[in-house]
């Protein structure tokens, strides 16, 4: 028997669909050396699947005496830049995002970066994938809180516990599990080890909308 589809796919958007965090990285370490600071990896780890609120703090706390949205917007602009010499797409992403949206599977975008950005990097996938952008800039409570994915099903008129959502850090996975959605991490910088996922991959790459539907019906069984 084939399991039925998800009512939607929610996607995370920073290190799930592009990997982007080496460019927030790179903007990091030069905003704070700009203010005769010093970034390191560990610090930029740390910021990982973060909001972009709490990422401005810690910015302030290394010495980068300006207001927390200046930062945010400096940051997002200098992404964006990286992004349009070079889109990082993650293995499989693209090929997921198509064959869902073939399927009729409506999807979401749900991600801390801003509108902005969010809408930047939907606009270099060939085809108008998301029915819905749920960005920093729009909910109240960042991850891991549960509220954007809550909007995004929503938004979508879909149940949250039919739809799945796909992660890469502890941070959304929390989110996402919290919303009553079935969530596939996918692992890249940090280890998802008992992060609440119903599944952890390697990888999307060669992963199909069979397999989401396999994924949620495991979760009911």
């Amino acid at each position: 028997m084939t399991n039925s589809l998800p009512a939607a796919v929610l996607w995370d958007m920073d290190g799930t669909i592009v990997d982007t965090e080496p460019y927030w990285m790179l903007a990091q370490e030069r905003l704070v050396e700009s203010f005769g600071g010093t970034w390191s990896k560990d610090a930029a780890m740390t910021l990982v699947g973060s909001g972009l609120d709490r990422s401005a703090r810690i910015l302030q706390e290394f010495g980068v005496d300006m207001p927390a949205q200046d930062i945010i917007e400096l940051l997002s602009t200098q992404v964006m830049e990286q992004i349009s010499q070079s889109v990082p797409w993650r293995p499989g992403a693209l090929e997921l995002l198509t064959a869902l949206h073939a399927a009729g599977v409506p999807q979401a975008l749900v991600t801390m970066s801003i509108g902005r950005m969010a809408h930047h990097v939907a606009g270099y996938i060939p085809f108008d994938a998301f029915s819905t952008v749920i960005s920093a800039d729009v909910v109240v409570e960042s991850k891991p809180h549960p509220e954007a994915y809550l909007r995004a099903a929503a938004d979508l008129g879909v149940d949250i516990t039919r739809s799945v959502a796909i992660e890469d850090s502890v941070t959304g996975v929390t989110s996402a599990v919290a919303s009553g959605a079935a969530v596939i991490g996918v692992e890249h910088l940090l280890s998802l080890d008992d992060s609440g996922a119903a599944v952890v991959w390697p990888t999307l790459d060669g992963r199909t909308p069979a397999d989401l539907a396999d994924v949620l019906a495991g979760v009911h069984a």
